[in-house]
């Protein structure tokens, strides 16, 4: 009896401890895994997809951003280079004149010298005629004097400036000289080179207004077309290049006339 009582109670203990802490139960046919476990595949190779899609739209969005940057400074840098080569154009235009400018002065001077040494000279030949155009010299040595000066402010000593109101003194004191077209020619030439278009403007229209035989027309129209260019008039210019063409075709300044007739159209 003694050793059956402590077995009976040690089986009541066991008894009660299982039924305080019952087994756990797993259900048939029911996984461990979470119930979204078995469609991730799926589900992440959707999302890569469409991961790798977006990542290849934005990569061709970047590109054509690019594309269109690289050809907006291309662009710039066209019309940069064609506005430099108009600036060229213009700048060689001017040198090419200038130097006509220079060597019809000089003929003026030698003939000028000719014609007095030839005058002081009453037993020399006569001088055989030439196809040069006739270059037309004043016997008021004054006059000629100031002429000279204003001219040689320009050729000597490029005082350019200076020249400006030289030539305005010479045209108030002598308006009607054999100088006058000359002298409105390099005015208007000195303004236009300071860039004064209004003004350059003014002479070059006295020029062709008011001297319609001198040489110095062609050269004229030609700055006024050039002038109408820089004011972004394009019809005024083309009038002025046709007018010395037709007028003029075979000066120097007819043939910078059609280069610029051409870039025009």
């Amino acid at each position: 009896m003694t050793v059956i009582k402590p077995l009976l109670i040690a089986m009541s203990l066991v008894s009660v401890g299982a039924w305080a802490n019952p087994a756990p139960v797993t259900e048939i046919g029911r996984s461990s895994r979470p119930a979204s476990s078995a469609t991730s595949p799926a589900a992440g190779s959707m999302e890569q997809r469409l991961a790798a899609l977006e990542r290849v739209v934005e990569a061709r969005a970047e590109g054509q951003v690019r594309m269109q940057q690289q050809l907006q400074i291309l662009l710039d840098e066209v019309s940069e280079l064609r506005g430099v080569t108009e600036t060229h154009s213009y700048q060689l235009d001017e040198i090419v004149q200038r130097q006509r400018d220079i060597y019809q002065e000089i003929e003026r001077r030698v003939s000028a010298v000719q014609g007095a040494g030839q005058s002081a000279n009453t037993t020399a030949a006569p001088t055989p005629v030439t196809n040069s155009p006739a270059v037309m010299v004043s016997g008021n040595i004054s006059e000629t004097d100031a002429y000279d000066k204003a001219v040689n402010m320009v050729l000597k000593d490029r005082r350019y400036d200076a020249a400006i109101p030289e030539f305005e003194s010479f045209l108030r004191t002598y308006p009607n000289s054999v100088y006058a077209p000359n002298a409105h020619y390099w005015l208007g030439q000195l303004l236009f080179n300071n860039s004064e278009l209004a003004r350059a403007k003014t002479q070059f229209e006295r020029v062709v207004n008011n001297f319609a035989d001198s040489n110095k027309v062609a050269d004229s129209l030609l700055k006024l077309g050039q002038i109408a260019e820089r004011e972004n008039d394009k019809a005024t210019a083309l009038t002025h290049y046709q007018k010395l063409t037709s007028a003029h075709g075979s000066s120097t300044a007819a043939r910078l006339a059609k280069e610029r007739l051409e870039a025009l159209k």
